[in-house]
């Protein structure tokens, strides 16, 4: 489809809440101001605050949520699945599904030519809802069944992690075919869905994402608050704060980086529900003043130009809008070896692949970049030259109305 073709009228819909801090809405927008940059209509739709109402956001039309009725719809469910029932994250994420439902029929969704979903929870619940006319396209931006499993598993450590784990299973399965054409945005992720979930080849399509470079770039002009001491080396974490993402490995590597190693400090910024643990953790290890927790900031692109060293340590991963934002500030990345982030980096040359869950190797691969002054700057300036051309959000954009051509042209 060229640019500036038939205007399309379009919803960008996710089950997740919106808006928030994160790579879903951050992508959400990015792609509504480009489809409305050629002409074409955008809405967004997903959950509201704590989960309480679904709303379209941009025209602030909203569905609130009735309690009572949702705890009776559920409950005549479990009479009718009483082992499925048996699970409480099986129970809460009916319950969000239901009420997700009702949303979306009240607010309605007829009057759409594409329908473009974020994640398999929103596919499935819209996919039955939608009007033959309407095509639908999903973008998968990571892999529900592992996180929710790897939750359910080792967080809660749950006697029905089994039941919950079928459950997710069949739920990604579900909505990853019940798309028209479902979006993944490497071959990891890809394989996982054909060979774990049983997805059709042919129902998939890989490209990656892309970025507002330029704004990006010109955001990290303005200059922070935030400065670190005169000589002092900076590390950087962005992202949540959240079990999967590794950050306690992170932690373990620096309480053995500060016995080979002073004249750094490491920046943890976001939020999210393992704050207060790793925190306590950080202050178990000693780590004083070289690990600052910074919360949520709207300065990310001012702060990575601060820093020395980029660090992503998660256990389970797809395409993290973090790495992309440091490799477009020029930054030596080293990422875990999980997910779709081998296919981001290329370990020795545009930065460097540590192993998921070792804190060893972790450690000792950020001593030898801040040893290493010149191996650390050659890593950041490739890292960024291949960004500045390989994120590009014209590129990007063009194959997502490609795709949106594609599925329209079976309805015609």
């Amino acid at each position: 489809m060229k640019r500036g073709a038939k205007f399309m009228k379009i919803l960008l819909a996710t089950f997740w809440e919106v808006p928030h801090v994160g790579g879903v809405w951050n992508y959400m927008q990015q792609l509504k101001e480009e489809l409305e940059a050629l002409g074409h209509e955008v809405d967004l739709l997903g959950h509201g605050a704590g989960n309480e109402s679904v709303h379209i956001v941009n025209k602030n039309q909203e569905f609130i949520k009735d309690e009572f009725s949702l705890i009776a719809k559920l409950a005549q469910k479990e009479e009718n699945h009483p082992l499925l029932y048996k699970d409480e994250v099986v129970k809460f994420y009916e319950k969000q599904r239901l009420g997700y439902i009702e949303g979306v029929t009240y607010l309605g969704i007829d009057q759409y030519d594409i329908i473009h979903t974020q994640d398999v929870v929103s596919t499935a619940c819209i996919s039955p809802l939608k009007p033959e006319k309407t095509a639908l396209v999903a973008t998968i931006h990571g892999c529900v069944a592992h996180e929710l499993n790897h939750y359910v598993k080792n967080t809660l450590k749950s006697s029905t992690a089994d039941i919950a784990c079928k459950y997710f299973n069949e739920l990604e399965h579900t909505g990853a075919m019940s798309a028209d054409c479902t979006v993944v945005a490497n071959n990891w992720l890809k394989n996982i869905l054909l060979k774990e979930f049983q997805v059709q080849e042919e129902k998939l399509t890989v490209f990656h994402y892309g970025y507002d470079i330029n704004s990006f770039l010109q955001r990290m002009q303005t200059p922070s608050t935030l400065r670190a001491r005169v000589g002092q080396q900076v590390i950087i974490y962005t992202g949540r704060l959240v079990e999967i993402k590794g950050i306690h490995h992170l932690l373990s590597a620096l309480s053995e980086l500060k016995k080979l190693k002073k004249g750094w400090v490491c920046w943890i910024v976001g939020d999210g529900d393992k704050k207060a643990e790793l925190k306590a953790q950080s202050r178990a290890l000693g780590l004083g003043k070289r690990v600052v927790f910074l919360g949520n900031r709207n300065d990310v692109p001012s702060l990575l130009s601060l820093a020395n060293i980029f660090v992503l340590p998660s256990l389970i991963e797809n395409q993290p809008l973090s790495v992309i934002e440091a490799q477009l500030a020029g930054k030596p990345v080293i990422v875990s070896d999980a997910g779709g982030l081998p296919e981001m980096v290329k370990h020795g040359s545009t930065g460097i692949i540590s192993p998921a869950g070792d804190p060893n190797s972790l450690c000792e691969n950020i001593y030898n970049l801040l040893i290493n002054p010149e191996y650390r700057e050659s890593l950041g300036a490739k890292a960024q030259e291949w960004a500045l051309n390989h994120w590009s959000q014209k590129k990007a954009v063009d194959k997502v109305l490609n795709v949106y051509e594609k599925v329209l042209s079976h309805r015609s």
